[in-house]
């Protein structure tokens, strides 16, 4: 019945696109793509990932960073990302309680977004 995810929404303050657009499209890297015509009087702004998944960055008042539930970018060099991130100056905290190297970072408004090298690692029940 499921087939796949398309997109994961992330809340953000209104009135914060440009904030978005620096941090999601700039610092993360991410490509924005044109809103639908009827939701572009909502706010947010909407990211494509490379593998055809995407992020929908929303406005939300009142705002409430979420600190628990987050997206997980995937990378093929996680040192790579940690540099990155360093040279923006963005804190990032290492987890290496799985098999799969990780961090954790969050966005300007305190969102929490994990990177992990490859993927996690699963079996079906």
């Amino acid at each position: 019945m499921i087939t796949g995810l398309d997109h994961v929404l992330i809340p953000a303050p209104r009135n914060s696109e440009a904030a978005v657009r620096a941090f999601y499209g700039g610092i993360l890297g991410l490509m924005e793509l044109e809103k639908p015509a009827p939701l572009q009087g909502r706010g947010g702004v909407w990211f494509g990932l490379p593998d055809g998944r995407q992020i929908h960055v929303g406005s939300e008042d009142p705002f409430v960073p979420q600190k628990k539930a987050h997206p997980c970018f995937r990378t093929a060099d996680l040192e790579q990302v940690k540099r990155h991130f360093e040279q923006h100056h963005l804190a990032y905290t290492l987890d290496d309680t799985l098999e799969v190297p990780r961090i954790f970072t969050t966005d300007p408004w305190g969102n929490r977004l994990e990177v992990v090298q490859g993927q996690h690692h699963s079996t079906l029940k």
